[in-house]
């Protein structure tokens, strides 16, 4: 999923969940209602956890096959990325630009937040 596409999906996962800031989320990831990118060429899968409407800011769960990778990009907003499955491989340059892979034989799932609006930004 490249990051415009990425971008789309999150926010389509936002306003289609409506999430409270206040409210407690326990999350199966057996269980979890993934939502697929509607004409992703690949399986990649997000859940919404919580989305801030005073800073747009939102956490999310997100899984993508073996193999898959983010084009180089930045972002105004700080990004925290937890590694819950598979291997993750996550460069990044003096200049903020990153660069994200699922390097591992098995999909990548991860929890993703960013304390402000997610904007992405291709490299340069």
């Amino acid at each position: 999923m490249k990051s415009k596409h990425l971008l789309l999906f999150l926010g389509i996962l936002a306003a289609a969940t409506g999430q409270s800031t206040s409210k407690a989320i326990v999350v199966n990831l057996d269980t979890a209602k993934w939502t697929h990118e509607k004409g992703a060429a690949d399986d990649s899968e997000g859940v919404m956890l919580r989305t801030d409407p005073a800073t747009g800011g939102m956490d999310l769960l997100v899984r993508f096959p073996a193999g898959h990778v983010i084009p180089p990009h930045f972002h105004d907003s700080n990004e925290h990325i937890i590694v819950v499955e598979g291997q993750l491989t996550l460069r990044q340059d003096s200049g903020e630009v990153q660069r994200l892979s699922c390097s591992s034989k098995t999909r990548c799932t991860f929890y993703l937040s960013w304390d402000g609006k997610p904007e992405s930004h291709p490299a340069k």
